[in-house]
Order: C-alpha cells, then structure tokens, then sequence
C-alpha cells in the first residue's frame, strides 16, 4: 500500500504542492498524513507522522516530497528514517530520488539532510548577522522599558492599595502588573507596607512553589 507524508511549519502556508506531488506518484489522498508543525519537533511529538507510523504495515511504502519534510535536522531525519525501515516499511523521496533501502539511498539521505541543516544554519547566521547590524545603528528589538517615573507612579497606588487591606494580587492586577512585577518594583523602591497576611515575596528567580503548604499524611 501506497502511504504519504507531508509537513509545513505553519498554518499560513499551503500542503498542496507536496500533495499534488504525491497523488501524481500513485498515493490516495486519504492516506496522505499533513503535519502542520515545525520540524524541530521529533517525528515521534508529531501527530500525524504518529498517526502513519501507527497505520503503516510491513510491506507498505512511505512516499515523502523531499527528505526534510521529515524533520530539520539531521539526527531527527536519520532517526526516523530509522524507525521507519525498522518497520518494515519502505521509503522513497520524490523530487531528491532517495531510496534507502540501499546503500546508495542511505548515502543521498545523509547528505541531502546534512546539505539542508547547513543551509538552515546559513539562514540563522545571516538572521543574526543582520540583528546585530541593526543593533550597531540603534534599532531596538523588544519591549520597550517602562519610563521611571511611570514605575513609581505605580509603586505609590501599589503600597496605598496594600495599606487599605487589598491583596498583592488585587493590588497588582489594579496597576496592570503581575505580582512577580509587583514584587519586583517594591523590593526595588521598598515595600513601606508589608504584603497581607498569607502572602509570600519570591524574590527574583525564586521558584513560586518554594512555599507549598505541608502535605496531608497519607493513610
């Protein structure tokens, strides 16, 4: 039985080249799997890859438009290939002609997927290359920092709420902060008034479940 597989990074794009490819190659397109994933996730975390490899039988043969629609690097596309032959199954690539089932398909796999991670870390180098440049010229990436003055607004409606009885929760939610933010600005410009009564200051990068209430003893 004819199987294919077809992946795109997102829902933006459109499957319909790499499926039109593959019923041109014979494939049903009821038995076409479409991840919509980036392949940065191992074979085995997408769905529907989970789904032809849970379908497929010995014997069968997996047809993919190009090899690293597999996966994007190297280990993932090796790996599943792998897994794939492992069961029995056959696998051919369409437009890079890869077999490997034989010596010379396993060949091509290695260097195809190695040739497509080298252009990705290309890419990732020029991306970065380019955010530096821009960096140099003053360009700023992010999120802006709040102004002070607005910081310290805040912090005085922040200590005048707590001083009235209000959570840190209420008080922080009132100004627009998160209380980790709310904690953070007052260790920063002092508290003045202690948090409620109940209430934990994490400090930065303190885990939040640093202060989980006693279990309950089991029977």
């Amino acid at each position: 039985m004819l199987l294919g597989y077809a992946r795109i990074s997102t829902t933006d794009q459109n499957a319909s080249m790499q499926v039109e490819a593959l019923v041109e190659a014979g494939v049903d397109r009821k038995r076409i799997f479409i991840d919509e994933m980036s392949g940065a996730k191992a074979a085995r975390e997408r769905p529907e890859m989970k789904r032809l490899l849970d379908y497929a039988r010995p014997g069968d043969r997996t047809l993919v438009w190009r090899i690293d629609r597999l996966g994007r690097s190297l280990v993932d596309v090796v790996n599943t290939v792998n897994e794939i032959l492992e069961k029995g199954i056959e696998l051919q690539s369409i437009m890079d002609g890869v077999d490997p089932s034989t010596a010379q398909g396993r060949l091509q796999l290695h260097l195809f997927a190695t040739l497509a991670e080298f252009e990705r870390e290309l890419i990732n180098e020029r991306v970065r290359a380019g955010v530096m440049a821009a960096k140099a010229r003053g360009v700023q990436f992010g999120k802006p920092a709040p102004k002070p003055e607005s910081v310290e607004r805040k912090v005085r409606v922040l200590r005048q709420l707590l001083s009235e009885n209000n959570t840190m929760r209420e008080a922080a939610e009132a100004v627009g902060w998160s209380r980790a933010t709310a904690y953070r600005y007052l260790k920063q410009f002092g508290p003045d008034v202690e948090p409620k009564k109940g209430e934990v200051v994490h400090g930065r990068g303190r885990s939040q479940y640093a202060t989980r209430s006693k279990l309950p003893a089991r029977k």
